[in-house]
Parts: C-alpha cells; sequence; structure tokens
C-alpha cells in the first residue's frame, strides 16, 4: 500500500493488529493459536504459533494467512521494535531473515537465540478492522555439567561439606548427590538470575581414612535435556598422618653378608621424605639408603643396634625400629662325621609392627643351634657309653683270672697233703708247693 493510502486507514481509525507467533523449529514445541478477525467468509485471519526453542537453536515465526487481500503485514518483536514491513526488512539485525512473504504464509527466522529474545512477536495485518494478536516465544536453558565445591579440606575423623552447583538453567534444574547408587539427601538453595536460575545442593558426611578415595557424583537433571543427566563425578580427598612399617629381610645372615630393609610409608598426603637414623649412634659408613631402602654390605658386629625409618606429613609423624644383632662364624670339630658350622645371625621378628601403633618396634633375636647342641650331646653320650663297655669288660677279665690262680693253688695244696700223709722220702726231690 503506497504511503498516502496508510494515512487514510490511520484518520478513518480502521487499523488492524494481528500478532503472530513464530514457528518452532524441531526442538520446538508448539501450542496453536487461531484468530479469527472477523465473521463473515471473506474476512481475513491469522493463524499463529507459540515457540519454545532451546538457547542457541533457531526459531521460526510464522503467520498463516486467510484470505489475504494485499493489506500490509507488519512483524514486531517484544519491544514493539518493526523487524519486517511486508518483506522488508525495517530492524537492522542479521539474526532475523525473511525466510517466505506469500498469501498464505509470512515466515521468519531468528538465529542464536538467547533469553532476552523472549517475550510477544506481534503479527499485524492492516485492513478495514483494527485486531491484533501476540504469540510468545519462549527460550529453554539446559544446565551445563555441575561444579563440585569444598568448602575446607577433609581430615580424618571430622566432616567434610560439599556443595554442587548448577550456575545457570531455565526453568530451574534439579541437582541429586549419589554416593554407591544410594541418593543422599542435601540443602537445597536457588537464585533467580533475571530470566535464569542458579541452584546448589550441599551435603556435610563424616570422613575415616578408608573413605580416601570414595567416589561420589552430582546429577543435573532438566526437562531440557529429555532424560537424559549431566553428571559431575568427585572423589573424596581424605588427609591422614603417615604410618610407617620396616619391612624385616628374610633367612639368615652371616658376618660379610649383606643387609636390607624396606620402610614401608602411608600418609595423604604421602611423606615425601624418609628419614633413617641408629639410636645413640651414627649411621655405618657402609649404608646406603635410596629412599624407603636402607642396605649394609659386608656385615660385621659393629653393625649391631637399633635402626629407626621415620616420615612425616602437616597431619603428623610416625616411626619404625628394627634391631640388629650380628653374631660371630662357629664351627665345630671332632672325630664324629663332619657337622656343619654353627649359623653366626637370624633376624626373625618376634611380633610384626601393630598398624594401630605406627611406632611399634620390631624386635630380633638369635635362634639357637639346635643341631649342634645335639650333634654335641650325641657324641657325649656316645663316649659315655662307650667308656662304660670297656670298664665292665675289664673288670669280668679280672676277676675270671683270680679264679683260675685260686684253683691252680688248691691242686698243689692236695699234692702237698698226700706226701705228707704217704710219707714220701725227702729223697725223693724237693718240691715247694706253694699254699
Amino acid at each position: 500500500m503506497r504511503p498516502h493510502a496508510m494515512r487514510a486507514a490511520r484518520s478513518s481509525g480502521l487499523r488492524r493488529r494481528r500478532l503472530l507467533l513464530p514457528a518452532p523449529s524441531s526442538l520446538a514445541l508448539r501450542s496453536l493459536v487461531l484468530v479469527l478477525l472477523c465473521s463473515t467468509p471473506r474476512c481475513q485471519a491469522v493463524q499463529a504459533e507459540n515457540v519454545t526453542v532451546l538457547e542457541g537453536g533457531t526459531a521460526e515465526i510464522s503467520c498463516r494467512l486467510q484470505n489475504y487481500d494485499g493489506s500490509i503485514v507488519v512483524i514486531q518483536n517484544p519491544r514493539r521494535q518493526t523487524l519486517f514491513f511486508n518483506g522488508t526488512r525495517a530492524l537492522k539485525d542479521d539474526r532475523f531473515q525473511m525466510v517466505l512473504f506469500s498469501p498464505r504464509l509470512v515466515r521468519i527466522e531468528l538465529t542464536n537465540v538467547s533469553v532476552s529474545d523472549e517475550g510477544g512477536y506481534f503479527c499485524q495485518l492492516y485492513t478495514d478492522a483494527t485486531h491484533h494478536q501476540v504469540a510468545t516465544l519462549s527460550v529453554s536453558v539446559p544446565p551445563e555439567t555441575p561444579t563440585v565445591e569444598v568448602k575446607q579440606e577433609a581430615v580424618e575423623g571430622g566432616e567434610v561439606e560439599l556443595t554442587c552447583v548448577s550456575p545457570r538453567s531455565k526453568p530451574a534444574a534439579t541437582l541429586r548427590w549419589i554416593r554407591n547408587g544410594r541418593e543422599l539427601p542435601g540443602v537445597v538453595s536457588q537464585q533467580d538470575n533475571m530470566k535464569t536460575f542458579s541452584v546448589s545442593s550441599t551435603i556435610r558426611i563424616p570422613v575415616e581414612r578408608k573413605d580416601n578415595g570414595a567416589a561420589l557424583s552430582c546429577e543435573a537433571l532438566h526437562p531440557a535435556l529429555a532424560g537424559q543427566k549431566k553428571i559431575r563425578h568427585y572423589r573424596l580427598d581424605v588427609n591422614f598422618a603417615p604410618t610407617v612399617r620396616i619391612v624385616p629381610p628374610s633367612g639368615i645372615l652371616r658376618e660379610g653378608d649383606s643387609l636390607s630393609l624396606t620402610c614401608s610409608v602411608s600418609g595423604n598426603p604421602l611423606p615425601r621424605n624418609i628419614q633413617w637414623s641408629k639410636i645413640n649412634e651414627s649411621l655405618p659408613e657402609r649404608a646406603e639408603i635410596s629412599g624407603p631402602t636402607f642396605q649394609i654390605s659386608r656385615l660385621s658386629q659393629s653393625h649391631n643396634g637399633t635402626y629407626l625409618c621415620q616420615a612425616q606429613n602437616n597431619y603428623g609423624r610416625a616411626a619404625d625400629h628394627y634391631t640388629l644383632l650380628v653374631y660371630d662364624n662357629v664351627s665345630v670339630t671332632t672325630a664324629a662325621p663332619h657337622i656343619p658350622a654353627t649359623p653366626t645371625l637370624i633376624l626373625s621378628p618376634t611380633s610384626a609392627p601393630d598398624p594401630e601403633d605406627p611406632g611399634a618396634v620390631v624386635e630380633t633375636h638369635s635362634a639357637v643351634p639346635y643341631a649342634v647342641i645335639g650333634g654335641v650331646l650325641a657324641l657325649l653320650v656316645f663316649t659315655v657309653i662307650c667308656a662304660l663297655i670297656v670298664t665292665i669288660w675289664c673288670s669280668v677279665r679280672q676277676k675270671g683270672s683270680y679264679l683260675t690262680h685260686e684253683a691252680s693253688g688248691l691242686d698243689e695244696h692236695g699234692e702237698v697233703q698226700e706226701a705228707f700223709l704217704n710219707g714220701n722220702d725227702a729223697s725223693q726231690g724237693k718240691k715247694e708247693y706253694l699254699l
């Protein structure tokens, strides 16, 4: 219509306004509004659509015309600024584009939609009568992955306060804390930031050493996510004092052998420095330290003593002791079969360190050479038995000889008596008789 025709229409007061709601994109939720401008068959009508679109998406605003006679069509934004006059752009905003202008359909497109674009869009048709209709563009803002904030460090035996935050959503997101598949109740707060909402959920839980590394998650739910969730995973970081345990060597050690001790340390944060020392003495010259490992080559009795391993962090200090006892090399030689030499050194902890007492002392003792003692005792018993056998044998032999001489004397004594009784002459010869 020409300018003079518009002035005539305005002067006659016959101005008609119609509002056409933007047509939603594939992501938009549509509600259909039909506006009839009059009841006669030749009267013009406008069909408008309400639009809901995700922030950053594209919205289509459509005006469907019925019985259009070429009247002027004007589309305005919520601030009543004219976007298009018929098919001509009136507002310099490149995000708005005229997609289609026909006797049946007028469609514009808005790209990169933001919450500031929300509101009523007017589709106006200037005819003999004045009518208007408003269509509403709604923008939905899905939440981003929430963040987890820790108020203070978690320390063994205390409590930790965790806050899950979804800084921006529309409508407000729903937050849930999950641990081991179970929901933890939290204190929820919500803040209105003009057209968007900030939501937070806070929980307080007691923590022990065993909770270090435990997994939790915060879930954000929202209608715009279509059943999906935005999840933030979090692992508890529980600080605790260190524990120290010396791992002793196994087997038998002799003079000249090497000793190796390992200091096993735990704690959060893990102690960086491990200190080795010898109680009341300095460390041997041949001692070598490599982190948690302590070594001495060519052991001797001068290395006897108690060795100490210590570690500390910001939450405590712990230590463990190990007592070393070295013996001389000893060998035993006898007429009996060869008996192995006595072991010079054995280190066997009498008790394992108590995990509840990080400073427990690892005691050692020398094992009794039972095999050697048994061999010596067997030799002594054998010698005693042999001596008894020889003594008994000699005693029996001596007694038999005495009886033999005694019998011989009796025989000679009988001959003397017989000679005396028979009156034998002395001239027959002299005989000596042993009585």
